[in-house]
């Protein structure tokens, strides 16, 4: 921060960073306030402890969270937006008994996995495992086959997805703090999301299938908590290219940004500058829900009110993600001003730590000590920034540090996790069968979700 000084020493300021760390989770865990509140909170103590002038602790606070709102929530609320308008379009129904028939009855579960990896990129994990569990269970019923045999597959995708892939807030907010591209990060993402998710969630799940040979449940079997079916849902393959569309768009924006810096291309030309332009990430997300409302409503004969209220339903349930991540920002922001996360930085050289393992590292044990997945990754993010930014880290070395710090903060999901107990309690499963399954597969994603980080950090 311009004109500061900060006269604390290294022990004094990772003393004030370990209590603070400890106050967060005592405040959540124990005391059940809420993250949103805590992270606040908490922040403001900080600023205060480290010394940082009062007349500037305010700036500091609301400068680190609106910088990580201006380019989290518009990702977060429109890719919300699009996952619901496939959702109740009947889509992921329609896409999901498309893949089983071409894949065939023995590949049933590979074909429930890919569906839920397609559905993974817009949709929330907790949105979209209820969307697809309602067609899991049909399947699981009519093939006689245990339940998590197709469960497992299916709510390991979203994991995966959810986890490493944006425009999914944690790893887009984490891209923020630590200055990665979204389009180097989604690339890296989908390299070490699909690995992770064959070895972890789809052969995890075959083996728990037979090891727990679990009967399908009745919650959810034939769609229950699904009002009213859609009357003409869309194709497999209208759906697969609206999902496809944003990538494309925005892959579209690197490549061309990549031929203007190599000179092959003008960046100023017209039609240059407009294609950059919509394959921005928030104008190629933007884009795409007005394609896919027109396409899977407007054109469908859905009225403008219908389309409107969907829109709306869908940003009520991403608000507390978006406010949380907003203020792990401005935590972040003050680690990064009082000087604690340099301090943090410089201990980590000392012990010879690898700014990769440590982020690892740091959101796993917060992960563990308080359940969310997104406050250990921004915290853990904001503490080795300042390491990161010396290292001059950029493009793949960038984004495997990011999805190093996302593999720490799913793993050993447990009793303070609110996911925990949505598979647990969807799938019908008792505590002891929840922790071999769900927690084992969680775990098994964020060490093999690691690994190959490292492994494109290493070789690329």
């Amino acid at each position: 921060m311009e004109g500061f000084t900060q006269t604390l020493g290294a022990p004094a300021l990772l003393a004030i960073g370990a209590a603070a760390v400890t106050l967060l989770l005592v405040l959540i865990i124990a005391l059940r306030l809420h993250a949103f509140v805590a992270l606040i909170l908490v922040s403001l103590l900080t600023a205060f402890a480290t010394g940082l002038p009062t007349g500037s602790i305010v700036d500091v606070l609301v400068s680190g969270f609106g910088t990580t709102l201006g380019s989290v929530a518009l990702l977060v609320g429109l890719g919300a937006m699009l996952g619901r308008l496939i959702e109740t379009s009947g889509g992921a129904r329609t896409l999901a008994e498309s893949l089983i028939a071409r894949f065939g009855e023995r590949r049933a579960p590979l074909a429930l996995g890919v569906a839920s990896l397609l559905f993974g990129f817009p949709i929330f994990f907790d949105a979209g495992l209820i969307v697809m569990l309602p067609v899991v269970f049909a399947v699981a019923r009519r093939l006689n086959q245990p339940v998590l045999r197709y469960g497992l597959p299916a709510a390991g995708a979203f994991s995966v997805m959810h986890v490493f892939v944006p425009p999914h807030p944690g790893a887009v907010a984490a891209a923020d703090l630590l200055g990665a591209e979204i389009a180097t990060l989604i690339g890296v993402g989908l390299l070490v999301a699909l690995p992770t998710w064959f070895l972890a969630g789809y052969l995890f799940g075959l083996w728990a299938g037979r090891r727990f040979p679990l009967p399908v449940p009745e919650l959810l079997s034939g769609g229950p908590l699904v009002s009213e079916e859609p009357r003409r849902p869309p194709s497999a393959g209208t759906v697969i290219a609206l999902l496809l569309l944003p990538l494309v768009l925005i892959f579209g924006n690197t490549g061309l940004s990549a031929l203007v810096t190599a000179g092959a291309v003008s960046g100023e030309n017209a039609a240059v500058q407009l294609i950059r332009l919509l394959g921005n990430t928030p104008v190629a997300l933007l884009f795409s829900v007005l394609v896919t409302a027109a396409v899977l409503g407007a054109f469908r004969g859905v009225d403008r009110v219908t389309i409107e209220k969907l829109l709306d339903s869908a940003l009520g349930p991403v608000a507390s993600v978006i406010l949380i991540t907003g203020a792990g920002g401005m935590f972040g922001a003050v680690l990064r001003a009082s000087g604690i996360g340099d301090a943090v930085a410089a201990s980590l050289e000392n012990l010879g730590i690898p700014v990769i393992l440590a982020a690892f590292l740091i959101a796993a044990v917060l992960r563990i000590a308080q359940g969310s997945a997104t406050v250990a990754l921004l915290t853990a993010a904001g503490l080795v920034q300042p390491a990161v930014a010396a290292a001059g880290y950029a493009g793949t070395d960038l984004a495997a540090v990011v999805l190093a710090a996302a593999a720490g903060s799913v793993v050993v999901s447990h009793v303070n996790d609110s996911g925990f107990w949505l598979v647990g309690r969807l799938m019908n499963l008792d505590l002891p069968t929840t922790f071999k399954t769900w927690t084992v597969m969680e775990t098994l994603i964020g060490v093999i979700g690691f690994a190959l980080a490292w492994l494109v950090f290493t070789l690329v």
